[in-house]
């Protein structure tokens, strides 16, 4: 997909974002895909709103935020508004947890990573989805009072979305894809997803859902290997009442070696391209032109 290509689809004005996680710096694919939602929004008379996905306490860092700042103006990047930091909305996602819990389609989630990897080993055919093996609902089972008294006693937990019950309260499902046209969602593929971790007081998946929404995002750009999310942001949209906006999943870039570009692997970074002298003006008419530096390549879909 070149980003010359005719934006189809668009229903004026665009409202679009870029929204990436401060757990390290920009590389080369951030670069391009923040470059497709600008032309996005300027081609189709709209915004391009900057989103701080910043829930991750652990790994998001004020300097990773500073530098991803520098490295999109550097990179002559124009977004509209302040800049959006999930952290400071911590209020919205709770909201949606208990509306989610007070329709009865979540649960509290007890299990460590051992317990659970031990439990699908031992069962010897847990069903998998497109990331590996799915949760095996053992805490699905619990009994109301053993739920109250375990979180009576603060152990830890997370919450998970109870997916049968989700699914059969929203029926059947689809999202508009720009480009693959409409997609029949299967979020059933996902089992019992986190919607509140542990260490975070939500996750990626409803914290991105309600803030598309609440953004008031029409148009959704993001890589690929999101595909499968759209299905769970769907799915928690008809829960919610949330509208959908359109979305483009865009190919993701690869190293020399097949691997794909990511921040805690490395990559080229915006940096370095800066430190080395590279003209900003260049690499965006490189990137909008998918001419990528010797040994990036984009990954088939």
């Amino acid at each position: 997909m070149t980003m010359s290509a005719d934006i189809q689809h668009i229903v004026r004005p665009v409202v679009t974002r870029f929204a990436p996680s401060p757990t390290g710096r920009l590389h080369i694919g951030h670069a391009w895909s923040a470059l497709m939602a600008m032309d996005m929004a300027r081609t189709g008379g709209g915004v391009l709103r900057l989103r701080i996905e910043d829930i991750d306490g652990v790994r998001s860092r004020p300097e990773h935020v500073a530098g991803i700042i520098e490295d999109l103006r550097w990179l002559g990047v124009e977004w509209d508004g302040e800049v959006m930091f999930q952290s400071a909305r911590l209020a919205l996602y709770d909201a949606a947890l208990d509306r989610l819990k007070a329709d009865g389609l979540v649960y509290p989630c007890f299990c460590t990573r051992a317990e659970i990897a031990a439990e699908i080993a031992a069962s010897g055919s847990a069903p998998h989805g497109s990331g590996g093996p799915l949760y095996p609902g053992t805490c699905r089972l619990l009994s109301d009072q053993e739920r109250a008294e375990r979180i009576d006693a603060h152990e830890p937990h997370c919450w998970r979305l109870d997916m049968a019950r989700a699914v059969a309260r929203a029926g059947p499902l689809s999202w508009q894809d720009m480009d693959r046209g409409t997609i029949t969602a299967h979020p059933e593929r996902a089992g019992d997803v986190i919607l509140a971790r542990k260490d975070a007081p939500t996750s990626y998946h409803l914290a991105a859902t309600v803030d598309d929404a609440e953004m008031g995002i029409t148009h959704v750009l993001r890589g690929d290997d999101l595909l499968s999310a759209t299905d769970i942001h769907r799915l928690l949209q008809a829960l919610l009442g949330l509208p959908s906006p359109l979305y483009r999943h865009h190919l993701l870039l690869a190293d020399a070696q097949g691997k794909r570009l990511a921040k805690r692997t490395g990559g080229i970074a915006l940096a370095d391209l800066r430190e080395q002298g590279v003209n900003p003006a260049h690499l965006r008419e490189d990137l909008r032109a998918e001419r990528f530096p010797v040994g990036i390549r984009l990954l088939s879909a």
